[in-house]
């Protein structure tokens, strides 16, 4: 019986590797460097050691190395952690790429190489090597120093510029050109799949595995696991873009879900191994005659490495606001290439665009500024000596002072800067959906509705509308027309109210525009005298209640599914129970003589400003849980229920002074204990309950009872302060607030 080839390469290849990465793990040094090794000594330059003969097989197994290790990375990688980066991260991570990028592509031109070469030299230079990093941290005890965890962020952001530049190096490799136009259109793809990819992955994939919970015993999640990492790379690969992508995106959505930790544990074995195989197959493609060859270009691209990317990594902290000494610490600690650097360059040779000396010359740098990594990071304060003795004494007196609290300081603003990023966040989240509703409908449910139905017609008006109840559903988020800031700056004069209402129209034109584009592609209308009937439509659409609860409801479970993981400590209610009270405070001031003979409803706080009016005290009078059209006066004490930042805004707007207001809880307990005291309950909405399937609004609390709904919790996510048209579903625990007399006939009905 002739054993295959393939069977005795894999036995060469991880004997040998084991053996190495065993001398390797005694000498303390990085395992990547002993499979790299490994695949030397087992390669075709060296006939004096075993030789690996199929190399088509192994060449495939190193393309599914790579594919394990993006998704290992994604399980790394979840949304939170990418919020949690700063600005830090993410300036000094663009600076570094960008300036490597530049500088790469010159130093290839400068050493005679094509312009494609160049570009992607520049490419793999500017990817710094997480796992080096990382293990030269723990040797030198710094992990938790604080420019360690800066440069853990500026990686984060690293890995994502990595993904967008080997789609964007794939994309001008097609017509070895760049083309503005079709990278522009390709980018914008990108981003768009992406964010569809992310938001529908978060609000399914986590509640189909909570729901086959039971059912997923650790060889069923693995499989399961692996398969989304595959499926995803198929489905990358039909949409044009790389099979990295497709694994990152699986890993990451993953990441987000409370089977991560377990994912990642099943995973490892399977990483390791064909981790293992991808950086033997590097290391099989060193030729020492080549390297002797190219011994100048090694020595050139090595400085390049080390002074190039101390040099941008310390401006880009420096630029975030961070001191000279934390910059040049990030800098030190960042000189060096790694793995990403391998998967850029097989991106290269498997696309035929780059030439094939490029790959050892890579692997020799990436060896040489593996090894000086550690004495960077140690001789960072030495670098720092002389980097201070070098600048003028007033550059390095301002740069000093340059710190991220001053910079937080100085930039705090305002109402104005928080309106803005609200505003572009929302418009972009909320436009990407409506958008991607359009093109998802567009390209896979009209063609099959053309296919099974008679005539085009029908599948045409099925798929509008399904589009537009879709997209009906974002149009009252998008508008975001309660956002606390608007009112707050409205009031401060007419300097910002035209600038608003520009915003506010430009808002609802593209809203117009969105749902103009479905009747344009599928019917071919173009009259622009649809656009007045758009628009009365969305206005109709934004008052219409059902709508909003039917948001509401996909929101909740968004939200419940991207916090799956923060929330799952909470996974029973006598946990779960104390969110409310640090949440929300309480807040007292003297209603002011200048808005006298306005009612509770004529000055709309909880619309304008998101607070609730809970206690009016008039002399030794309390009135808890004031009606709508009850009409303070001068004198009043006002207790006002909210979010501190949103309390913040309603004392900005009554010209008050900030002040610290106690939480719920400490409220609660200052009080005395009476008729007069309010107190805060949680309701359990049982399945047939008379409350489950109602919405806030119509569950008649405030109006029967004198109470108020300030919150609730769904599958351990507190909600507070919900939309009145939240629908209440069984398992939801609602908290009211209330007097005990009041809540006690809640409780009881």
């Amino acid at each position: 019986m002739h054993l295959p080839e393939l069977i005795s390469d894999l036995a060469i290849i991880l004997l040998t590797g084991g053996i190495v990465t065993l001398i390797f793990r005694k000498l303390n040094q990085p395992l990547v460097l002993g499979y790299i090794l490994a695949g030397f000594l087992i390669g075709p330059y060296m006939p004096f050691f075993f030789t690996v003969t199929d190399s088509v097989s192994i060449k495939t197994w190193s393309e599914i190395g790579v594919i394990i290790l993006m998704f290992g990375l994604g399980l790394e990688f979840n949304l939170h952690k990418l919020m949690s980066v700063g600005g830090t991260g993410v300036i000094a991570a663009l600076t570094e790429v960008s300036g490597m990028l530049l500088v790469g592509y010159f130093v290839g031109i400068a050493l005679g190489w094509s312009s494609m070469d160049s570009l992607f030299l520049g490419g793999m230079l500017s990817m710094s090597s997480t796992t080096i990093i990382i293990k030269a941290f723990g040797d030198l005890n710094v992990s938790k120093e604080r420019f360690a965890q800066l440069v853990f962020g500026t990686l984060v952001i690293e890995d994502i510029a990595g993904i967008f530049m080997m789609i964007i190096l794939s994309t001008i490799s097609v017509g070895q050109s760049v083309s503005g136009g079709e990278l522009a259109v390709k980018l914008l793809m990108l981003v768009l799949y992406l964010a569809l990819w992310l938001l529908a992955g978060i609000y399914l994939l986590p509640t189909a595995l909570k729901k086959t919970n039971r059912l997923m015993s650790d060889e069923t999640l693995l499989i399961v696991s692996l398969g989304l990492c595959f499926g995803m790379v198929l489905l990358a690969d039909s949409l044009g873009f790389s099979s990295a992508l497709g694994a990152f995106m699986a890993g990451s959505l993953l990441a987000g879900t409370v089977h991560a930790e377990r994912v990642e544990h099943l995973t490892m074995g399977v990483k390791d191994l064909f981790g293992a195989v991808f950086f033997i197959s590097v290391g099989m493609m060193l030729e020492p005659a080549m390297l002797v060859e190219h011994w100048l270009p090694i020595v050139v691209l090595t400085l390049v490495t080390l002074i190039a990317k101390l040099f941008f990594s310390t401006l880009g902290v420096l630029l975030s606001g961070q001191s000279l000494k934390t910059a040049v610490q990030c800098g030190s600690s960042l000189a060096q290439i790694g793995e990403f650097a391998f998967i850029i360059c097989s991106l290269g040779l498997s696309l035929g665009v780059i030439a094939d000396y490029i790959y050892p010359i890579i692997i020799a740098v990436s060896v040489i500024t593996t090894l000086t990594t550690p004495f960077c990071i140690k001789g960072s304060e030495k670098f720092y000596q002389a980097i201070s003795k070098l600048l003028p004494e007033k550059l390095r007196a301002k740069l000093e002072h340059y710190t991220d609290d001053e910079r937080g300081e100085a930039q705090q603003d305002s109402n104005w800067a928080a309106y803005i990023g609200r505003y572009i966040k929302v418009l972009v989240l909320y436009g990407v959906i409506m958008l991607g509703i359009d093109i998802i409908c567009r390209s896979f449910l009209l063609p099959f509705l053309s296919r099974v139905l008679p005539g085009e017609m029908p599948g045409k008006l099925i798929s509008l509308a399904v589009i537009y109840l879709g997209m009906a559903l974002f149009v009252r988020p998008m508008l975001d027309l309660k956002a606390p800031q608007y009112m707050t700056l409205w009031l401060r004069g007419s300097f910002y109210r035209l600038p608003l209402m520009a915003l506010t129209a430009i808002r609802v034109l593209i809203i117009v525009l969105l749902f103009f584009i479905p009747l344009n592609q599928i019917l071919g209308i173009a009259g622009l005298w649809l656009l007045p009937l758009i628009l009365g439509a969305v206005v109709l659409i934004y008052r219409t209640g059902w709508l909003a609860s039917a948001y509401l409801k996909v929101e909740a479970r968004f939200l419940a599914n991207l916090n799956e993981r923060k929330l799952s400590r909470f996974e029973n209610a006598a946990e779960g129970q104390t969110w409310l009270d640090e949440q929300l405070f309480v807040d007292y001031f003297v209603y002011p003589e200048n808005l006298s003979g306005r009612s509770l409803k004529d000055l709309a706080w909880g619309q304008r400003f998101g607070v609730n009016v809970i206690k009016l005290v008039r002399g030794r009078k309390h009135i808890n849980m004031p009606a709508a059209d009850y009409v303070p006066q001068s004198g009043d004490r006002i207790y006002v229920l909210g979010e501190k930042e949103k309390l913040r805004l309603l004392r900005q707007s009554l010209g008050l002074a900030d002040r610290d207001a106690p939480t719920l809880r400490d409220f609660v307990a200052a009080q005395e204990e009476g008729d007069k005291a309010l107190y805060s309950y949680a309701l359990d909405i049982e399945k047939g309950g008379p409350l489950e399937g109602r919405s806030i609004k119509d569950s008649g609390i405030r109006e029967n009872y004198d109470c108020m709904v300030l919150g609730l919790q769904r599958e351990n996510l507190p909600l507070a302060q919900p939309d009145i048209n939240m629908v209440m579903l069984s398992g939801d625990l609602v908290w009211i607030l209330g007097s005990s007399s009041m809540a006690d006939k809640v409780l009881k009905a």
